[in-house]
């Protein structure tokens, strides 16, 4: 969690309130031991190994023992400590003692902070008092399983997670924030809706899309399309697996290595399932020499990456082994960065606006100094990429905050956090700037001199992941998608036998111009046709009977109620008109 996000004093409350949590189960299970308990977005957790099994049912229990906890006034005394002194207190811990041999490793201050008879290894900060905290200002959330470090070489822990807000009035908000998310779960209406399914034969994390599904995929990228081909943008093609050796100058088989599926061939060959498109861009870029001229050079390309991502980790859209990317490359020379960065950033804005996001803030994801050895490059390289974005965020006015490790390997990004129509936060869109791969592939372009001149690049993705984005749009909008992003756009549905003929006539008519129309002139009662219509969340549908077939006119619903008497002619229009405008 970023202290940019929370008030320090929420964050304090949040990460006591972790503390008050191995309290209240050690007294559950005298045996536990402890891993660790961050503070997390609206909340913490605590990681934790028990000697007995622990249910969700049990949670009210361990809240109840939490807030008597928290209302006997209970006081933080932290202090700093030896790695020898800290084994001694811990001798017993063995998740805290690795973490103190990997803190004396690196270096860093050791601090433990005791409450009461109970001492935890922790850098702070917390309240001073549990006085501080509102006793009815959180709640335990609920039970997931967890590998210690991330790592399923590890031993499954148990993680304990719990809400944390200032006020009840907060935390109730954002509990009926949640029971809205649930209804809107992309997962419940995918099945619903007929948008993608997983199949247990094709395997987790590759998600398969219905032609329903993909017309929502699809949709969205022509409209990236569209607005990159207005910018000069060209795209390009290439194939899902490389050589080793392309890795190898990129740094990705180095850095990269847990999240490559690696391919053996015939002959003794060693390929890699493409976990980025960059790489290959590259040499599309290197094929011949360029004039600066003829720069920036920007090639776009819809494709679909693989990471070996943690089966534990694997959820719905959001997390997936299948990613595929609208991705985008511009080459430019150093003096092309910003406006290159604002055409971009105008095609973000653009985007989101006509999907009604919320785009309120930016993060510039930056390097972490401390383990420099994830990073490709330089300090030089990345001090003089990180001021360039700064100046870039300060130039466009942006509402930006600062977060270090949370740049890509090999330059850092600007990320766009947005809000979905219920308020929660999401990374979307990225821009990157890479000083780094043009220096490892020795791109260049001929400047004015007739001298080769080391050019930059920029890496822009207006969704990311599309799969992941597909799961929040279905969420943002509950399923119910504007006109022109609808799978199916009207319904056409006639009341009885009688009224088919002119039902498929006014079916066809809207097929022939474009229009997403689906016939529902089977022997079924009118009632059912238009429930079926309501549940599929299709934006518009007509009803024809005698009165319509007699004025050859139609009856437009609308999805939430209203209606109006059309010619088929002007029904066309209209539905056109809103498509191009994207209503």
């Amino acid at each position: 969690m970023s202290k940019e996000k929370e008030t320090d004093t929420l964050y304090n409350i949040r990460h006591s309130l972790a503390h008050i949590l191995a309290m209240a189960v050690k007294e559950f299970d005298k045996d536990v031991k402890l891993a660790i308990g961050p503070v997390i977005d609206n909340g913490f957790y605590y990681d934790l190994d028990l000697s007995k099994p622990l249910s969700e049912k049990e949670l009210p229990t361990i809240e109840k023992k939490m807030k008597a906890l928290v209302k006997k006034g209970i006081e933080f005394e932290g202090k700093e400590v030896s790695a020898k002194e800290a084994r001694e207190i811990f001798k017993d811990a063995p998740y805290k003692l690795e973490l103190i041999d990997e803190f004396e490793k690196g270096g860093e201050t050791l601090t433990v902070f005791t409450s009461e008879d109970f001492t935890d290894l922790c850098a702070g900060g917390h309240v001073a008092n549990t006085k501080e905290i509102n006793s009815d200002g959180f709640t335990l959330q609920k039970i997931a399983g967890a590998y210690w470090r991330g790592s399923e070489k590890n031993k499954m822990l148990t993680r304990v997670y719990g809400l944390a807000f200032a006020t009840k009035e907060e935390l109730d908000a954002h509990l009926a924030q949640l029971k809205e998310a649930e209804a809107r779960d992309h997962r419940k209406l995918g099945k619903e809706l007929d948008l993608f399914i997983f199949s247990p034969l094709v395997g987790s994390g590759l998600p398969l899309l219905t032609p329903k599904g993909t017309i929502l995929r699809t949709e969205l990228d022509n409209f990236v399309w569209e607005l990159r081909k207005k910018r000069g943008y060209e795209r390009v093609s290439i194939p899902h697996i490389t050589k080793r050796e392309l890795y190898e100058t990129s740094g990705h088989w180095e850095k990269f290595q847990d999240e490559l599926f690696k391919v053996s061939a015939r002959e003794g060959r060693e390929y890699a399932l493409k976990p980025m498109n960059c790489p290959h861009h590259t040499q599309i870029y290197a094929r011949k020499r360029w004039s600066y001229k003829e720069l920036p050079m920007r090639l776009t390309e819809t494709t679909t990456v693989y990471r070996d991502e943690q089966s534990g980790e694997l959820g719905g859209l959001s997390r997936v082994l299948s990613i595929t990317q609208d991705d985008a490359h511009i080459f430019c020379r150093a003096n092309q960065i910003k406006d290159e960065m604002f055409a971009i950033w105008d095609i973000i804005d653009e985007f989101y606006d006509v999907l009604k996001f919320n785009m309120h803030k930016i993060r510039l994801s930056f390097h972490d100094p401390k383990h420099f050895e994830k990073y490709l490059g330089t300090k030089e390289i990345w001090q003089k990429s990180e001021d360039a974005l700064r100046d870039i965020a300060k130039e466009r006015k942006a509402n930006f905050y600062e977060a270090e490790g949370e740049a890509a390997l090999y330059g850092p990004k600007i990320d766009f956090m947005a809000k979905d129509s219920i308020g929660r936060e999401f990374q979307v869109a990225t821009i990157q700037l890479d000083m780094n791969l043009p220096e490892r592939f020795d791109l260049t372009c001929v400047n004015e001199k007739g001298e080769n001149e080391r050019i930059v690049m920029i890496h822009a993705a207006i969704m990311g992941s599309l799969e992941r984005f597909l799961g929040v749009a279905i969420e943002h909008f509950a399923g119910s998608f504007p006109l022109w992003l609808s799978p199916v756009q009207i319904g056409v549905l006639s009341i009885s036998e009688t009224h088919n003929d002119y039902a498929r006539d006014v079916w066809q008519k809207l097929i022939d111009e474009g229009i997403r129309a689906e016939l529902r002139d089977e022997n079924e009662s009118l009632g059912k046709k238009i429930r079926g219509m309501k549940e599929s969340k299709v934006p518009y549908f007509l009803v024809l009977g005698d009165k319509e077939v007699s004025e050859k006119t139609v009856t437009l619903e609308k999805r939430g109620g209203g209606n109006e008497k059309l010619s088929v002619d002007d029904l066309i229009s209209k539905l056109k008109r809103e498509i191009k405008e994207k209503i």
